[in-house]
């Protein structure tokens, strides 16, 4: 049976001078699996994330998104197209209620110009999209309240609402974790793994005891290249990976 491949990159290369961040990586994103890409500050991880993402240009190699050739695609290009991405730092518009947030990323997926008469926030589209992403992301008993005064996990929540909101079919998540208690990173958790039966999901994480548990297939990247990947237990058990990452345990 052939899997069902969203996201694919090929011989992916980054370089700034003299100095190669991403070495010819190969990569394929699958529906219904987290694949996590882990490795130490400096490993190459946020310039692979934002070659797929459209962010910058690779050097040389190829991305191909639900079977298309997006790699002089830009941002919001491939954005419309299906992909959504999260970042390490929150990008919620904090004066806005959690539902605003999500309406102006679901408006901005499918603007109406022509509708110059009806206002944005009456949209019936926009709104439904919201609202059902919203509650997705288990923030729908707080749709009318103001952003900036969510709690820190519920904020990276509303950012994948906020990525919801607009239909994609591979999510990209830098550090969703980051900074979380255990309740929260717990909520998290269940939330990637309730995602990702419609979805491809690239997790960027440093959470290893996260990783391990929510993780179809983990990638591992030391000096921008790399060295294992497979299945959790596989990579767990690799003397290289041990040596270069996992401190030996």
């Amino acid at each position: 049976m052939t899997a069902d491949v969203l996201l694919r990159g090929r011989g992916i290369t980054r370089r700034w001078g003299g100095l190669t961040a991403v070495d010819r990586i190969d990569l394929e994103l699958e529906r219904g699996t987290v694949h996590a890409v882990i490795g130490t500050n400096g490993a190459g991880k946020s310039t692979l994330i934002n070659i797929l993402s459209g962010e910058i240009a690779p050097s040389s190699g190829q991305v191909e998104l639900l079977g298309q050739d997006v790699t002089r695609w830009s941002q919001p290009r491939r954005a419309r197209a299906g992909l959504g991405r999260s970042y390490q730092r929150n990008t919620i518009f904090p004066s806005f209620t959690v539902l605003e947030n999500c309406r102006l990323a679901a408006q901005a997926q499918t603007p109406r110009p022509w509708l110059w008469w009806q206002p944005a926030a009456r949209c019936p589209a926009s709104v439904s999209a919201a609202q059902a992403a919203a509650g997705r992301a288990g923030l729908d008993h707080c749709l009318d309240q103001m952003a900036g005064m969510l709690s820190h996990g519920q904020k990276r929540q509303l950012e994948i609402a906020m990525c919801l909101a607009t239909a994609p079919q591979v999510l990209l998540l830098d550090e969703p974790l980051a900074g979380m208690g255990a309740e929260e990173t717990e909520r998290m958790l269940a939330l990637l793994r309730e995602l990702k039966s419609g979805h491809a999901i690239l997790l960027v994480e440093h959470d290893m005891d996260a990783v391990f548990r929510v993780a179809d297939r983990i990638t591992v990247m030391v000096n921008g290249t790399v060295i294992a990947s497979g299945p959790p237990e596989q990579v767990r058990s690799n003397a290289e990976v041990q040596a270069a990452y996992l401190g030996g345990h």
